[in-house]
């Protein structure tokens, strides 16, 4: 089972990166989850480009996304949404519609007491109109800072709250290949 990490930062010291990067951690084999090297690589999104020459790393992003059973995305919180990267990105998604019916989970850090709350119900409810599978579980981590150092989680009941999100993703994964018919023991 693959699940494709993605992280609405670009920043070097990002706290939702090191969610990523912990996340990739606690998931073991036959499970995998494969970080996107960054959103920032892709071009500002262009409606006109999108019709006539689809950037190749457009291409690459949504074949990854295609590709993937599910995807966990991490997202800062900026002015009460997300960051202006993930947001071109999932731009850049809806036309090519990979990820319709895609179990998805959200994730957010943030130094400040509300982790993130109103990035991760903007997130849910952009992705529900693209047609992903939001599952209803997600992970907030307030006041990261004290729970995340050296590009890590280290708090360990956030770390425990991490692995039962990922677990709930790969069910919601299995639920949705079941109900296809796409499901393989």
């Amino acid at each position: 089972m693959r699940i494709l990490g993605l992280c609405g930062s670009l920043r070097s010291g990002s706290l939702n990166a090191a969610v990523l990067r912990s996340a990739a951690e606690l998931t073991l084999p036959p499970r995998e989850l494969v970080v996107d090297p960054g959103l920032g690589r892709l071009p500002f999104f262009d409606a006109d480009v999108e019709m006539t020459a689809l950037p190749g790393i457009v291409a690459e992003l949504r074949a990854a996304v295609g590709a993937a059973d599910g995807l966990l995305i991490v997202t800062p919180e900026y002015a009460h949404g997300t960051s202006g990267v993930l947001k071109n990105a999932l731009e850049w998604l809806v036309g090519g519609g990979e990820i319709g019916g895609k179990p998805v989970a959200l994730a957010s850090a943030s130094p400040a007491v509300t982790g993130g709350d109103r990035a991760r119900a903007w997130l849910a409810e952009t992705l529900t109109v693209m047609g992903a599978q939001v599952i209803p579980q997600d992970l907030r981590i307030p006041q990261a800072t004290l729970k995340i150092a050296d590009g890590r989680v280290t708090d360990e009941p956030t770390r425990a709250a991490l692995a039962a999100l990922l677990d709930d993703l790969v069910a919601a994964v299995v639920e949705a290949r079941e109900a296809d018919g796409s499901f393989a023991s």
